[in-house]
């Protein structure tokens, strides 16, 4: 009956243009039989439903919403069959209203994405040729409401089953090809989704989802003018940290299309860009993908702090047009300063709802005056040095941003200064070479950039610092220089001035070195030496033999003094340094000489090389006079034997060859004699001797110049400094070091005796 009488019915009330019989066929339709209780009744109901819309033909459109909402509703009956019946009722509707339906979209779309997910496949079928058709109708319609879908799709993306996950991903890959629809503009909305998506266990569907954001990509770098990249800046940092290695390796590849198309844009999102691309850089071969891309990142982000971001006004941050992302401020509160805790370093979370609200960030074509967020970025690279657990490439990066922080922004940077100090004074211990060499050149650049002269910038710990003005040429004590000398100091080319930050780095350094002996044994010659080259040497040798000179711990204050000492004598990056004490022609290198000098003698062996080295023969001479009242020990006869062996390296050749020259030279042969007298009968015995044997008879050396006084005893009598007052020195500081040796022996035998009761 329905299948005969109903269309002609239907059709006679359309050619009398009734329309209230129509309606009130399709509401009979409806009320008494597609939602009635009983099964065949609503499967009746749904067949004159589809029956009533062919018969309307054109005019079907003005009955829409009343011949889709019953079908609709049947779409959740529990019996399977009906819901066929509903697909196929709906199929028949859509079918011949065509683009008369786009107004009502939102909810077939609704519908068909619940189908899409129905465990029956017949029913399942019928959907699938329902969304077909309905596909075919958008792609040739140009008057589909985009921003009245999108919330739709946003709320529907977030879906964990696998055939809606399907049917959404299919409807985005139809509206991103309709040329008429600019599915870009929306893309924030769902590109946290597609991600979440893209992570699904079907591979089919991360396949789709592939494309469909590899289509995106392709559409962003045609036109990034019109890209919202601050708006998705954060969800690619989220995704960017994912456990999924496709999704983490889409995210930061968008990430690097992102900071290359964006430029400074994505500057204030610096903070969580790092969070998420520093750990990746010390992945290993199993991620190299990720790796690469994330050094890529990493590198062009670098690139785009400029020395403008260091003047500019920091007090007009607010009036900035680029707001700061809400994920930022977390990153961006900096450290208590009474906390000894390192900063949280976590995966930054997102608030999927606050993806929902509409956000006003300006398009990358706008000119916009863009902030660096320096306080988030030096807050993360902190917490990532403190992070032992972080590989070695990750500890590079962070040390290279710091450096490169430090040469852009060094204004900024010093404000930071006094938090970064203690964890990369700690990070020389660590144990990768190429680790120690960044941050050598962290600290270096602290100590002599310019910026930290300023007073404001000054070290915090009072204790570590000399009193004195800020600047620090060279730490020697005024009693011990003349005024002449001094001044002379200070416009030494050769000693470029260091900040007040350098003589902080020589205590904490020389500290360091204290209370981890390992660190001084393995790797203290090597942090000296590339110091050295970093900075001048000069200042490096003075700075830390004043500070010795002052040492508390006699026995640290010996070692460390063999260090510099050996490190003086062997390292070719101290050439220009041994040349200067050499002759000791200008008063810089005089006084160089005793403030070395008044140190070196907490070694006695080593004051007497520092005696060679500088041709003080004669008080070399005197120095080994005193040795017979010194206690010697094994450690003693070992450093002598070391001597020894210096003595026949090319550093001393200069020593050697005066040999020839015995009448100007008493002084050099005797300082020789007297060492031979130290040693035991010993390899270091037989090869000091075998050289004083090739000393000349002076008689035969005679020539007719040879009754004028040698250079270097002109040298030596017009140096001016007060060897007298150098040789009671030694005696002195031996004197404590003999005290303090009884000191500790007598310590040694009462915890014997403890031991024994």
């Amino acid at each position: 009956v329905l299948s005969s009488s109903l269309p002609r019915l239907v059709r006679e009330f359309v050619a009398q243009n009734n329309t209230s019989q129509i309606k009130h066929v399709i509401q009979i339709l409806s009320q008494e039989f597609a939602l009635s209780q009983h099964p065949h009744s609503r499967k009746g109901g749904l067949i004159g439903l589809a029956a009533c819309s062919i018969a309307l033909g054109k005019d079907s459109g003005l009955y829409l919403k009343e011949l889709i909402e019953p079908v609709l509703t049947c779409f959740n009956d529990a019996d399977s069959r009906l819901r066929y019946y509903a697909c196929e009722a709906l199929y028949n509707i859509v079918k011949v209203a065509r683009g008369s339906v786009l107004p009502h979209f939102n909810v077939l779309f609704d519908g068909l994405s619940k189908l899409a997910a129905d465990p029956d496949p017949n029913v399942k079928s019928g959907s699938e040729l329902l969304d077909r058709l309905l596909k075919d109708i958008v792609t040739e319609s140009n008057q589909f409401d985009l921003v009245g879908f999108i919330p739709l799709l946003r709320e529907r993306i977030y879906s964990n089953n696998q055939y809606a996950r399907q049917f959404i991903i299919s409807w985005i890959l139809v509206l991103e090809s309709v040329p008429d629809i600019n599915l870009l503009d929306y893309l924030p909305e769902i590109l946290d989704g597609l991600f979440q998506i893209l992570g699904d266990n079907s591979k089919e569907i991360r396949k789709m989802c592939e494309v469909a954001l590899g289509e995106f990509l392709k559409e962003i770098k045609k036109n990034p003018s019109s890209v919202k990249f601050a708006e998705m800046a954060n969800i690619l940092v989220i995704h960017c940290q994912a456990a999924d290695d496709l999704i983490q390796l889409t995210a930061m590849c968008w990430m690097r299309e992102f900071i290359q198309l964006a430029g400074r844009v994505m500057l204030p999102y610096s903070s969580g860009i790092l969070t998420a691309v520093l750990p990746c850089l010390s992945y290993d071969d199993r991620k190299k993908n990720i790796k690469e891309v994330a050094n890529v990142c990493n590198q062009s982000l670098m690139k785009l702090v400029i020395p403008e971001d260091d003047e500019m006004d920091e007090a007009k941050q607010s009036m900035t047009l680029l707001a700061e992302p809400a994920s930022e401020e977390s990153l961006s509160k900096p450290e208590a300063a009474s906390s000894g805790e390192p900063p949280h370093c976590g995966r930054s979370e997102l608030d999927v709802t606050a993806l929902n609200q509409p956000l006003s960030f300006p398009c990358s074509s706008e000119r916009i005056q863009v902030t660096l967020n320096l306080d988030g970025i030096v807050q993360v690279l902190d917490c990532h040095l403190h992070d032992t657990s972080i590989g070695m490439m990750t500890r590079i990066a962070v040390l290279k941003w710091l450096y490169h922080l430090y040469i852009k922004t060094p204004r900024k940077m010093f404000r930071h200064t006094d938090s970064l100090f203690p964890i990369l004074l700690r990070t020389l211990s660590d144990e990768s070479d190429e680790v120690i060499l960044k941050d050598l050149e962290v600290l270096a650049e602290i100590a002599s950039s310019p910026a930290g002269q300023t007073e404001g910038h000054g070290p915090s710990d009072s204790s570590d610092v000399r009193p004195g003005p800020v600047e620090l040429h060279v730490p020697a004590r005024a009693s011990q220089l003349s005024s002449s000398g001094m001044k002379s100091l200070e416009c030494s080319p050769s000693t470029p001035t260091m900040n007040s930050y350098f003589y902080k780095f020589m205590i904490n350094l020389l500290k360091r070195f204290s209370s981890e002996r390992k660190l001084l044994e393995t790797r203290g010659a090597f942090i000296i030496r590339q110091l050295c080259l970093l900075l001048n040497a000069e200042n490096i040798f003075h700075s830390m033999a004043d500070i010795l000179l002052r040492e508390e711990d006699l026995k640290f204050a010996s070692t460390m003094v063999h260090t510099l000492n050996t490190i003086l004598l062997t390292s070719s990056e101290l050439f220009q340094l041994r040349n200067q004490l050499k002759d000791l022609k200008t008063p810089e290198s005089r006084n160089l000489f005793c403030c070395l000098y008044r140190s070196w003698c907490h070694n006695p062996v080593t004051t007497v090389s520092l005696c060679f080295l500088t041709q003080n023969y004669k008080h070399a001479y005197d120095l080994i006079q005193k040795f017979g009242d010194l206690e010697v020990t094994v450690d003693f006869l070992t450093e002598v034997d070391k001597l020894v062996q210096l003595i026949e390296c090319p550093i001393f050749t200069y020593l050697r060859l005066q040999l020839l020259d015995v009448k100007n030279n008493p002084y050099l042969i005797k300082a020789l004699y007297g060492l031979l007298m130290l040693l035991p009968q010993s390899s270091a015995f037989q090869l000091l001797s075998h050289r004083l044997q090739c000393v000349p008879n002076p008689e035969l050396m005679q020539t007719a110049d040879s009754t004028k006084p040698s250079a270097s005893f002109k040298r030596t009598t017009a140096s001016n400094i007060d060897y007298t007052e150098l040789l009671q020195h030694f005696e002195k500081v031996q004197n404590k070091h003999l005290e303090a040796r009884h000191q500790r022996a007598g310590r040694a035998e009462q915890l014997d005796r403890r031991v024994v009761l």
